[in-house]
């Protein structure tokens, strides 16, 4: 009785563990990014939360700064100009960090990543 095999040849093999190394490695490139975007989301709703009554936007930006350092987060990576406070008609202030982030890849290829998150401010923020 003949039996007929059933597998991945070693070529296929191959095949997906190219495909598979290569899902990894832009893995391994863009993790670290969301891992330092989450620390910047924490150090926000850390200021957020400890209130900011009569605190001027340097003061605010400098206490981020503070609190980015104890989340690993890169410090070419939010510039003091990312950093902005908008007040709407109520009087209500909103932390709002907005970076772009580029990550080489390989060769000429580049990620490009995006950041932009707000949170709302307890408390009067000083002109």
């Amino acid at each position: 009785m003949k039996s007929k095999q059933s597998g991945v040849t070693l070529i296929g093999f191959l095949f997906i563990i190219v495909i598979v190394g290569f899902f990894a490695f832009m893995a391994m490139k863009l993790l670290p990014s969301y891992s330092e975007a989450m620390g910047v989301s924490k150090a926000m709703n850390q200021i957020a939360t400890a209130g900011t009554n009569g605190k001027s936007l340097d003061e605010i930006r400098r206490d981020l700064a503070f609190k980015l350092g104890f989340q690993y987060v890169d410090d070419a990576t939010i510039k003091p100009a990312d950093v902005t406070i908008k007040r709407d008609a109520g009087g209500a202030s909103t932390l709002n960090v907005d970076y772009d982030k580029k990550i080489p890849f390989m060769y000429n290829i580049d990620f490009l990543l995006h950041f932009d998150k707000s949170v709302a401010l307890q408390g009067n923020v000083a002109e």
